[in-house]
Parts: structure tokens; sequence; C-alpha cells
């Protein structure tokens, strides 16, 4: 699934990008946020986010798989922490942009950490 949604609000002036249900635990999906896709994964009922782009070939993480708390990338298999955007295995070396969530009242909202 695959949705642009871009209302202002919430905590810490955050953006609504999905409602909760829209992730459950142990899936991933992707929204446009002012034109960047973001990955959101829900990790045992916590959503995390990442941009949807590896650092090493831009691969879309989101056709990756979801391992606990990271995501495997499609291409060739770097994969990153999903709280913290950090690349944990080579080739990549760089991070990817991590976004704080917050959800409110079922609604997921996101903003720059």
């Amino acid at each position: 699934m695959s949705e642009t949604v871009n209302e202002r609000g919430g905590m810490q002036g955050g953006i609504r990008v999905a409602r909760l249900e829209d992730v459950q635990p142990g899936e991933m999906t992707t929204v446009e946020v002012e034109g960047v896709r973001v990955l959101l994964a829900n990790v045992g009922g916590t959503v995390r986010a990442l941009r949807d782009s590896c650092s090493h070939e831009e691969a879309p993480l989101s056709e990756g798989e979801l391992e606990g708390e990271t995501v495997v990338c499609p291409w060739h298999f770097s994969s990153f922490c999903l709280r913290t955007g950090e690349a944990l295995e080579m080739p990549a070396v760089d991070p990817v942009e991590a976004y704080a969530v917050h959800v409110v009242d079922g609604e997921v909202f996101l903003s720059r950490q």
C-alpha cells in the first residue's frame, strides 16, 4: 500500500501520514511526505519510519525484508536500524534518514529527528 497524506498537526508539528491500522505488526508500507517516499514499519506494535531509499544505491527499502528492528535492502542486502537509520551491514556505510513517529488517537504522525 502506498498513500499520500499531508495533513499538518499532531505532536511537535508533525505531519499525519497514515492510520495505525494501515501498518499492522510485522508489516511495512510506504507513504509520500512532501515528495519523499517514507517506509513505515510496525515492529511489535511500534511504528518506525525511514526514508525509503538505501544509502548505497537508492533501492526501495520497502521491497526488502523486515527482520526485527532492521530492514534489509532487496538489492545488495545492506541492513538498517529502523530506530536510527544507521547502516548495519555493508555495502551501505551511510545512514538513511529516520523520522520521529508519534501515534495519536490511531493516527500516525512523522517529524524529523
